[in-house]
C-alpha cells in the first residue's frame, strides 16, 4: 500500500495511492468509491484504509461529492456509503477519519488547533469557494493557525482546458490569469494545485502541495483525464484521509 503524507500537518493523515487493495481490472486495486466496482471489494479496500489510519471501520467517513461548496460539520458517524451530498467535512471529534475520493481533482487536508478538515476541490468547487467554506467551518469549531496540504491531483503539464472553462475561472478574479499558460489554439494549461494554493493562502491558511500528477503517474493513481483521453469507461478513485 503506497501512501503519502506531509510534516506540514500535525494530525494523522494519509494520501493513499491506487495500490494495496483487492479490486481488479480498471479498478485495481485500492478503489475506494462506492459509485462503481464490486461493493464488497470497495468495503474491503476502505477497511484497509481505516486500519492504516488507526480508526474504526465505521468511523471512516465520506460524502457524496457533487463538485459544490457544501461543508458538513461531523459530530457523529453515519452508515458506510450514506454520507450527505457535500464536498468537504470538518470535525473536532477525536477518532473520526474524514475522507475524500479523487481521480484528478485536488484532495485537500487541513488541520488547526484540534480541528480537522478534508475537501474535494475540482476546478468548479475551487472556483466556487469550497476551500474558503471549509476554512470557515473549521474556524467555527475553534480552529486557528490552519495548515493545509494539497495531495495528488492533476498537474498543469497534464491539464489542457478550453476557453469556456478558462473564462469561468477568470471571471472569479483572484489574479487567475497567472494559473494558465497558452497551449494549442483556443486551449490553455491550467495549474489547479497552484490555484488552490492561492485560494487557501488568501483565506489565511498556510498551504503546500505535494506536486504529484495523478494523470502522469499511471501506476500510482487513478485519473479521470487519462481515462477520457483513452476512451475508457470504468474509473476508480483513490482516497485521502485525516483523523480528527
Amino acid at each position: 500500500m503506497n501512501i503519502y503524507a506531509s510534516p506540514h500537518l500535525a494530525a494523522p493523515h494519509r494520501f493513499f495511492s491506487r495500490n494495496g487493495g483487492v479490486s481488479t481490472g480498471a479498478y485495481a486495486s485500492l478503489n475506494c468509491s462506492f459509485t462503481s466496482d464490486d461493493p464488497a471489494n470497495v468495503r474491503e479496500n476502505r477497511a484497509r484504509v481505516a486500519e492504516a489510519m488507526g480508526v474504526a471501520r465505521d468511523k471512516l467517513l465520506g460524502c457524496k461529492q457533487v463538485h459544490g461548496i457544501e461543508v458538513v460539520t461531523v459530530r457523529e458517524p453515519w452508515a458506510e456509503g450514506e454520507g450527505p451530498a457535500a464536498d468537504a467535512l470538518v470535525s473536532n471529534v477525536p477518532g473520526l477519519g474524514l475522507g475524500v475520493i479523487t481521480a484528478d481533482c485536488a484532495p485537500v487536508l487541513l488541520y488547526g488547533n484540534g480541528v480537522a478538515g478534508a475537501a474535494h476541490a475540482g476546478w468548479r468547487g475551487a472556483v466556487a469557494g469550497v476551500l474558503e467554506a471549509t476554512i470557515a467551518a473549521m474556524q467555527a469549531l475553534g480552529a486557528a493557525q490552519i495548515r493545509a496540504v494539497i495531495g495528488p491531483c492533476i498537474q498543469q503539464a497534464s491539464y489542457e482546458v478550453g476557453a469556456d472553462m478558462r473564462d469561468e475561472v477568470l471571471a472569479q478574479g483572484h489574479n487567475a490569469p497567472r494559473f494558465f499558460t497558452a497551449g494549442r489554439t483556443g486551449h490553455w494549461w491550467f495549474d489547479l494545485p497552484g490555484y488552490c494554493l492561492a485560494r487557501l493562502e488568501a483565506a489565511g491558511a498556510k498551504a503546500e502541495s505535494l506536486g504529484l500528477d495523478t494523470c502522469a503517474l499511471e501506476q500510482e493513481f487513478f485519473s479521470h483525464r487519462r481515462r477520457t483521453l483513452r476512451g475508457e469507461t470504468a474509473l476508480g478513485h483513490q482516497i485521502s484521509v485525516i483523523r480528527a
